[in-house]
């Protein structure tokens, strides 16, 4: 058994190509029994490109990996988890209508003569659970599990595989604020019993909070590894991305004019109540509180996605029709949704075509698309967004995480809204394009657009919204102006009904 700081893993000069693009280029990374490490970069640092490697998704090209002295079989996900690798992904794949103990042990359960010995499936899962310090009851049906819980579920899974090193990749992208403080105490407990963790991250205040070491990546390459007390917030940054970044938060002050957007007491009691607010031109609102707190479901029923039973939503002091998005976006409302990929953008087609979706209108002839127009709106988002690509055509699933979201809001920016609604808009992006799509937002409202933006990120929150909203369980319980919004008093609304102190 591993003690701890024992030397588990070591890559030295690990490469990896696709065809003709390098997408790790001498990568080393070392890793010890007992240890939080987190590994960051930009997308397209390699990141991910790492873990796929280590979990047996991908054969590395060159360079050496070795697990306890011993060489690393790489390209087999069975030989991955045999030789003690085990992969945790942001959204876990349980079986809903099995038990969790079922799920724990899928495919290997104990034998006791012919049958399966369920006792022992049952009390081995319950030791697992006690042992992450969950009370998570093994008999329990999977179906209805927050993906936190589902989360600790594979945790234990790898556990009973004996995994000695768990790999997380954005494991807190989709939780609560109690949830990620939950997901850290497991890891702490991981790393009592002297297993080690990896993990990727763009959170960087939970990076600092929960890690011993952080390697940095830029350009698949390993820029940096420290410990946690030999480098700073900023100096990380500066290696992700090459540059200082002085402005993550880039807010300016705009003139505030008229009421733009008004939601008057709208109501769907499954997921709100009486909901009311406004948003004037040049002004920045968020929508903040837990997952789950009903906000983009606000959202969406003021884009028309959802209804509402009653209430109102008027634009520039006209009734909106609800449950209509094509009528939203004839009122000139923007949305940009919280799932990129299955809801903003068609993951197949081109950048071109994915900016253009919702303009064909300005774009087609007298009776097809032109081309030529189509092309010079590509470059033109292209330029103001800097969207990298190498080709207008290639399909939009071949970019980073952080260009795919420029191409979303090039996609309804193109339209010239008066209201723009962005629901997480830096969420699984890195962070020097944070602050390039925060620069975007602020450039919206300073062209007077009324912009709607709802975050989980209260760093975010605070350093971009003139006002806040925060709701709790379905109710908006604080509206907060800049100048008195701390995190504090957020955090109390959030999850207390209470505006704190």
């Amino acid at each position: 058994m591993a003690q701890q700081g024992d030397l588990l893993l070591q890559m030295k000069g690990v490469q990896k190509r696709f065809g003709g693009a390098i997408a790790l280029s001498g990568t080393d990374l070392s890793i010890r029994a007992g240890e939080i490490h987190a590994l960051l970069g930009e997308n397209g640092a390699g990141k991910s490109t790492m873990l796929k490697i280590l979990a047996g998704v991908h054969v590395n090209d060159g360079g050496t990996i070795s697990m306890a002295g011993r060489s690393f079989q790489t390209g087999s996900p069975q030989a991955s988890i045999e030789q003690g690798i085990a992969v945790i992904y942001q959204e876990p794949s349980l079986f809903l209508d099995l038990t969790l103990a079922e799920n724990v042990f899928i495919g290997r359960q104990p034998m006791k003569g012919a049958a399966i010995d369920w006792t022992l499936v049952q009390n081995e899962a319950a030791r697992l659970f006690d042992e992450l310090g969950v009370p998570l009851d093994p008999k329990r049906l999977a179906r209805g599990l927050s993906i936190a819980d589902q989360q600790v579920v594979e945790i234990a899974k790898a556990l009973s595989m004996n995994a000695n090193i768990i790999l997380m990749d954005e494991p807190t992208a989709a939780l609560s604020a109690s949830e990620v403080e939950r997901l850290m105490t497991v890891m702490q407990s991981l790393k009592a019993a002297n297993k080690a963790v990896i993990f990727v991250s763009h959170r960087l205040d939970e990076v600092f909070m929960i890690s011993d070491f952080i390697t940095v990546m830029r350009d698949g390459a390993t820029v940096s590894e420290n410990s946690v007390e030999q480098t700073d917030m900023q100096k990380v940054i500066k290696e992700m991305v090459g540059r200082e970044l002085t402005e993550l938060f880039p807010k300016t002050e705009h003139d505030i004019g008229d009421v733009v957007l008004e939601v008057k007491d709208i109501t769907n009691p499954a997921y709100f109540r009486n909901i009311s607010f406004k948003v004037r031109k040049g002004e920045i609102v968020a929508l903040a509180g837990l997952v789950g707190s009903g906000r983009s479901e606000v959202a969406r029923a003021i884009f028309g996605i959802d209804k509402y039973d009653s209430g109102s939503v008027e634009v520039n002091g006209e009734l909106l029709q609800k449950g209509s998005p094509i009528v939203s976006m004839e009122r000139k409302i923007a949305l940009v949704p919280e799932d990129r990929r299955q809801q903003g953008l068609f993951m197949i087609a081109g950048v071109d075509r994915n900016i253009a979706m919702e303009s064909f209108d300005r774009l087609k002839g007298k009776i097809f698309l032109n081309f030529k127009k189509e092309r010079t709106l590509t470059e033109t988002w292209r330029d103001k967004l800097s969207i990298k690509f190498e080709s207008a055509s290639d399909p939009v699933d071949s970019l980073s995480g952080g260009n795919q979201q420029k191409t979303v809001l090039a996609k309804w920016l193109a339209t010239n809204p008066d209201i723009l609604i962005v629901d997480e808009p830096t969420r699984g992006i890195d962070v020097g394009t944070k602050a390039e799509v925060h620069k975007l937002i602020d450039a919206a409202a300073g062209e007077g657009k009324a912009v709607l933006m709802i975050s989980s990120e209260l760093p975010e929150v605070l350093g971009m919204a003139d006002r806040i909203i925060v709701m709790r369980e379905g109710h908006q319980v604080a509206e907060l102006s800049r100048k008195d919004a701390t995190q504090e008093k957020v955090i109390a609304a959030a999850t207390t009904g209470s505006k704190g102190a």
